[in-house]
């Protein structure tokens, strides 16, 4: 978990082709009820066949996150499409809390398809939400993902995160002690995964900017560490540092104006921010140990780092303007504490903990107010976690059977799912904010 390793980043040319390493999610662990929905296949009032199934689309978001267990279709005692065809009783008989039905019709000639959609409470006997949602023919996967959103915080009462996004490295071989290195964005479940960036040198430290439009991340094309800034539509990209030696680990702040980040260029890696607009340079910290690792507290005025000032990787927050030695320490009942995150409460501390001299790394979350630690991971190399943008995931780059995948768990550790690459293995997921 040092920072040592923050050395080495590549990038060559941006791609769009198909070489994607295409993710899907495997369900790990579910919570022991969950919750009874029904998912009726939506109808096709006029139009063709589409490739997308919208019904499908919900139900796997839906059972993807393990909170909800769907009615297999060939248990289903009818099949409505609006609400005068909804008969409650033949649901409670089926023993389900929710019911979602739906339509489709396709403008003649049109690429443009209406989505209708009604949502049920059975045991209530309520419509609880029901819209009319427009898009192309190609955004059925988006709309299904929107209804999920829906669905997810009638029921739960947190938005749901179904329409976001990752970005993650994927690594392959490419020859005898050659590698290929590939930034790509996907689906939160791994679907429609796009290729950002391709290099045979290492690519590290994507970060998403807080409009979901542009991502930051360190390349090596000059031979040295710097900084670039990439619209992920356009594929434009500017180099924002070129500062000596290390340039790493850029963090947007909550606000999308500043970017924290590690730099080296006065001695030992210390935290610096960068004004986006005015390209201004605050040095944060000023020490001769290492200090990596940045994150921003919620409100954007602190920054969370790692250091090693103490001898052991320990995590550390500073207010912004602070003098550099009026740092508070938050973590001490671990060997080796690192990379940490805030969830949105600014109160529980996302990181990964080392417990003792053994190479076991976790995924824990540490309540800085009263010091309860809660281990979410049972793997035993587990990096670089990133929050989903409501908060109730976890994910986070590990090792399994030997290979670099993808595992996300709730925040309270019921719920677990892997992401494991179809080709090469993959590290270093950023989770988007909500998207549009």
């Amino acid at each position: 978990m040092s920072s040592r390793y923050l050395f080495i980043i590549g990038l060559i040319s941006i791609l769009h082709f198909n070489v994607e390493a295409e993710l899907s999610i495997q369900i790990t662990q579910g919570i022991d009820d969950p919750i009874p929905i029904a998912v009726v296949p939506f109808s096709i009032e006029t139009g063709g066949i589409f490739s997308e199934d919208i019904a499908e689309i919900v139900k796997n978001d839906l059972e993807q996150v393990g909170e909800f267990r769907a009615l297999s279709r060939s248990n289903m005692l009818s099949l409505p499409t609006e609400e005068r065809e909804v008969f409650y009783r033949d649901w409670r008989i089926l023993a389900q809390d929710y019911l979602l039905i739906g339509r489709i019709n396709q403008q003649s000639g049109s690429q443009l398809v209406q989505v209708q959609y009604e949502f049920f409470d059975i045991n209530r006997e309520i419509k609880l939400a029901g819209e009319v949602l427009t898009g192309s023919v190609t955004q059925l996967r988006d709309i299904g993902h929107t209804i999920s959103n829906v669905i997810f915080e009638q029921v739960t009462g947190i938005p749901g995160a179904f329409t976001s996004q990752l970005l993650y490295i994927v690594s392959e071989s490419a020859g005898p002690q050659t590698s290929l290195f590939r930034l790509e964005k996907a689906d939160y479940d791994g679907a429609r995964p796009q290729v950002l960036l391709e290099s045979g040198e290492p690519i590290m430290s994507p970060s998403w900017a807080p409009n979901g439009q542009d991502v930051a991340y360190v390349s090596f094309e000059t031979g040295l560490p710097r900084i670039y800034i990439q619209n992920i539509a356009s594929g434009q990209r500017r180099q924002i540092t070129n500062y000596p030696n290390i340039n790493s680990s850029p963090v947007w702040s909550p606000d999308g104006t500043k970017l924290a980040m590690v730099l080296s260029k006065d001695g030992s890696p210390d935290i610096y921010v960068q004004d986006l607009n005015s390209n201004q340079l605050m040095r944060v910290t000023d020490h001769p140990g290492i200090d990596t690792e940045p994150s921003w507290t919620p409100d954007g005025r602190n920054i969370v780092f790692m250091s090693d000032r103490t001898g052991q990787p320990q995590i550390y927050q500073i207010a912004l303007g602070a003098n550099s030695y009026d740092i508070e320490r938050l973590t001490y009942d671990c060997f080796q504490c690192a990379k940490a995150q805030f969830l949105p409460d600014g109160v529980n501390l996302v990181h990964v903990r080392r417990e003792t001299r053994q190479a076991l790394y976790q995924i824990a979350i540490l309540n800085i107010e009263t010091l309860r630690v809660i281990t979410l991971s049972s793997t035993s190399l587990d990096e670089s976690p990133s929050l989903a943008p409501n908060g109730s995931m976890i994910i986070y780059g590990t090792k399994f059977n030997g290979k670099g995948v993808l595992d996300a768990v709730s925040i309270d550790g019921r719920v677990k799912f892997r992401l494991p690459s179809t080709q090469g293995d993959v590290r270093e997921p950023s989770w988007s904010p909500f998207l549009n």
